[in-house]
């Protein structure tokens, strides 16, 4: 099954949707139906001291390829909303670059269970790991 949206759709949603993002050099770069991984590049305000990328940006980099793969299966529909998201710390995320990949565990009339692994680009090894469940809206319209 092919996915419901493009990255190129994906990329102007977002840009449109969450516009004080746009500092931050981030991209979807890849999408199949119920998967998606996005990456942002390193700056500064991402890193905590140490040089690796800091928790929040983690945590937002999994909800974001979340909030992505749910796309995948549904189309834009941007009242899908976090309601759960757990993260495990694992090992320093450290690089130029991170990426979070995103796959749907299951998809339910009501929520979407994801899992999102979180690694510096060109790592094999997983920086943290998250669970991610979004609640989907009663009257879903696409944007």
């Amino acid at each position: 099954m092919q996915s419901a949206v493009t990255i190129e759709e994906l990329n102007a949603f977002f840009l449109e949707a969450f516009p004080g993002d746009i500092e931050f050099e981030q991209e979807i770069v890849f999408v199949e139906n119920g998967r998606s991984i996005i990456q942002i590049k390193s700056s500064p305000k991402l890193l905590r001291p140490g040089g690796y990328f800091s928790g929040p940006t983690q945590m937002s980099l999994a909800d974001k390829s979340s909030y992505a793969a749910v796309f995948t299966r549904l189309g834009i529909v941007p009242m899908a909303v976090t309601s759960n998201l757990n993260i495990n710390f694992l090992r320093p995320c450290i690089g130029d670059a991170a990426e979070a990949e995103a796959s749907i565990v299951k998809c339910g009339k009501f929520s979407i269970v994801l899992e999102a692994k979180i690694r510096a680009v060109g790592s094999r090894k997983v920086a943290s790991h998250a669970m991610v469940t979004y609640a989907r809206p009663n009257n879903p319209q696409r944007f």
